[in-house]
């Protein structure tokens, strides 16, 4: 999807959320009010704010996972906040990569498959998918010997390994990443943060949450702190 060097890819307006406690009669945590955000292609912006402010909150809003309780989240053409299932299926397809923290796979599928995945749901050959994987594999420094493994026994440092390279193997227009550098050493820290200037050279759009300063300090353009759009207690 092309978009204008001045349009943002990711905009975000009005957004509201609130989760509804029903082991606790059904009482109501207001979570996000009024957020608002904008990305444009070649930029990465961090979120920032204490622990519990809603960082991971807005990600999973963006990807999809959590439904807005209004306001818009536009995505290249798609508004997330209202889009059908099959329209964020197909923005997670070809537009919106996502890195997380967390590794989730099916056990036993080889890590060379894992990885190639995102290739072939966009239609790749297959032994051109495994061929990209097998080189961003590499790129992430993760042992040849592992690759036919399942990673679900992979040390914590060898998953996140895992979660770069599936996330950066298809050039996804924008990006979310969940704590990218996390669990890694010096020298594949310095990795990750490369794969992520490369992408903001060919033009993605990335959110971040980084707790690592200097990586953020690297990588990221500007910061938004999410505990401005805190709702504030009380407040009718």
């Amino acid at each position: 999807m092309m978009m204008g060097q001045n349009r943002p890819m990711i905009e975000i307006s009005g957004l509201r959320k609130s989760f509804l406690l029903h082991n606790q009669g059904a009482a109501r945590i207001d979570v996000l009010d009024d957020a608002q955000l904008s990305v444009a292609p070649g930029e990465c912006v961090a979120l920032t704010g204490a622990s519990g402010a809603g960082k991971s909150t807005l990600m999973r809003m963006i990807y999809g996972n959590y439904l807005a309780a209004g306001g818009r989240i536009m995505v290249g053409e798609v508004d997330v906040a209202s889009a059908e299932p099959r329209e964020i299926l197909a923005l997670r397809r070809n537009t919106l990569g996502y890195v997380s923290q967390f590794l989730r796979v099916v056990p036993r599928v080889p890590t060379v498959d894992v990885v190639a995945e995102p290739l072939l749901r966009v239609g790749e050959e297959e032994a051109t998918a495994r061929d990209a994987a097998k080189e961003i594999l590499a790129k992430v420094n993760l042992p040849e010997r592992l690759w036919s493994l399942s990673p679900t026994t992979f040390s914590g440092g060898e998953q996140q390994r895992v979660n770069v390279a599936r996330g950066f193997i298809h050039p996804y227009p924008a990006m979310l990443l969940d704590e990218p550098t996390a669990s890694l050493d010096g020298t594949n820290r310095e990795v990750v943060l490369g794969l992520i200037r490369a992408a903001k050279a060919r033009g993605a759009a990335i959110v971040g949450i980084f707790h690592d300063e200097d990586a953020r300090d690297q990588v990221c353009d500007r910061e938004i702190d999410v505990t401005e759009f805190v709702p504030q207690r009380g407040a009718a």
